[in-house]
C-alpha cells in the first residue's frame, strides 16, 4: 500500500525545509506514519493478513529508530513532531 505522489507532495510540503527535501528525518518519519495509518487501518478490516502484520512492524521499527536520531540530534524538532503528528501524549 503505497502512499500516492499527490500524499507524498504534501506531506513533504508540511514537514520538509522545501518541496524537494525529501530525505530529512521530519519527512520521512512523516511518511513512515502515513504509511503504518493506513496499513493499520487495513489490518482492522484483514486481521489474518500476515505479511502486511509484518510490514507494520518493519515501518514502526524504523520511524523508532528515526525518532531516536531525531531525539538525540534536534530535540526541538522532536518535540515539535510529536506535537504535529499526534504520536505520544
Amino acid at each position: 500500500m503505497a502512499l500516492s505522489k499527490e500524499e507524498v507532495n504534501v506531506i513533504v510540503k508540511k514537514y520538509g525545509k522545501n518541496a524537494a527535501d525529501t530525505g530529512s528525518a521530519e519527512v520521512q518519519i512523516a511518511l513512515l506514519s502515513k504509511r503504518i495509518e493506513d496499513l493499520a487501518e487495513h489490518l482492522k478490516n484483514n486481521g489474518e493478513d500476515a505479511p502486511a502484520r509484518r510490514s507494520l512492524l518493519i515501518l514502526v521499527g524504523k520511524r523508532h529508530s528515526l525518532l531516536n536520531y531525531l531525539a538525540a540530534n534536534d530535540r526541538e524538532g522532536y518535540e515539535k513532531l510529536l506535537a504535529s503528528l499526534g504520536l505520544r501524549k
